[in-house]
């Protein structure tokens, strides 16, 4: 039989895929020790309660396999499917005033495309977020040609040594890099020499590159139909107050990735940069609750897009 989409059931078929390792965060306030994250995670949670069907192809080591946070996902109507990795990355945040500090307890082991149910390779969408370079280069051919693809680059330029503080990679073109059309990554994940015309050009043609500022805002560089660079420079939306800054960058990248994949939650109007202010709705609203517990709901984020002083 051939494994066309007509022969898979339509409710087999998501509308975005997200795929990662989850990470253990280090938190003292955790009776664990730690808190589930990673872009996968929280990329998959943000997007399911956007309103889109979503899968999660989780890569976890044997503590993060089984803990009560997946059933956040689950309940949200996400399809999660474990795949078990020896060794999952694990992570101490430290906040400073001149940025975090990132200390790195494991690497990761791979996560393979051979664990990617079938059914899923016909998805319309899909997200990348990789935390510890645990995606090889293969997954960049297993989108479709004309699906939207969209890469968290944060997870692709960790030098992660157990024990000791993460450090920079310098920022180069890889399939994965090639083959996105959204690209997000904050300024604290990128070296101090790293300059953003550079980076453009490590991209496809046509591809959108997002910078994230935190309290900045930050900026959203693409080619028009020209061939010339478009910027945009987007505000931040203040957040009633700052609990936990864990997963801002992947829920913006995530809202922004849903917009391109469903306009409608934006009504149509990418024209107007709504699809950023979306994002910066969710990760405006993250921020004030402690990991996951922090991804909103479609109302709340609606009513934060609408609060008075938001962005226009």
């Amino acid at each position: 039989m051939s494994d066309r989409p007509e022969n898979h059931r339509l409710e087999d078929v998501p509308a975005v895929v997200v795929v990662g390792a989850a990470c253990r965060d280090v938190a003292g306030n955790d009776r664990r020790g730690w808190r589930l994250g990673g872009g996968v995670t929280y990329s998959a949670l943000t997007i399911a309660r956007l309103g889109l069907r979503t899968a999660a192809l989780l890569g976890a080591d044997d503590p993060a396999a089984t803990v009560a946070e997946r059933d956040l996902l689950r309940l949200a109507g996400v399809d999660v499917r474990i795949v078990a990795l020896e060794r999952g990355p694990v992570f101490e945040n430290v906040e400073t005033p001149e940025g975090r500090i990132q200390i790195a307890g494991s690497p990761s082991d791979p996560l393979l495309v051979g664990a990617l149910p079938a059914a899923w390779h016909h998805a319309r969408a899909w997200l990348f977020g990789p935390v510890a370079d645990e995606l090889p280069g293969e997954w960049a051919d297993v989108p479709s040609a004309d699906a939207i693809v969209g890469l968290g680059w944060q997870g692709l330029l960790r030098i992660l040594v157990a024990g000791e503080r993460v450090r920079h990679r310098a920022p180069t073109s890889s399939a994965l890099v090639s083959r996105a059309d959204i690209i997000g990554v904050s300024r604290d994940d990128l070296g101090p020499d790293a300059v953003v015309a550079d980076l453009r050009h490590l991209m496809r043609p046509g591809a959108t590159f997002v910078l994230t500022e935190g309290r900045l805002g930050g900026l959203a560089v693409s080619t028009g139909p020209d061939g010339a660079d478009r910027m945009h420079h987007y505000p931040a939306i203040r957040p009633a107050s700052i609990v936990d800054p864990t997963g801002a960058g992947d829920v913006f990248l995530a809202a922004l990735l849903a917009a391109r994949a469903e306009p409608r939650l934006v009504g149509g109007r990418l024209d107007r940069h709504l699809d950023l202010k979306l994002g910066a709705a969710v990760a405006s609203l993250v921020l004030e609750r402690p990991g996951l517990l922090g991804v909103p709901d479609r109302p709340a984020v609606r009513a934060r897009m609408m609060t008075p002083g938001a962005p226009a």
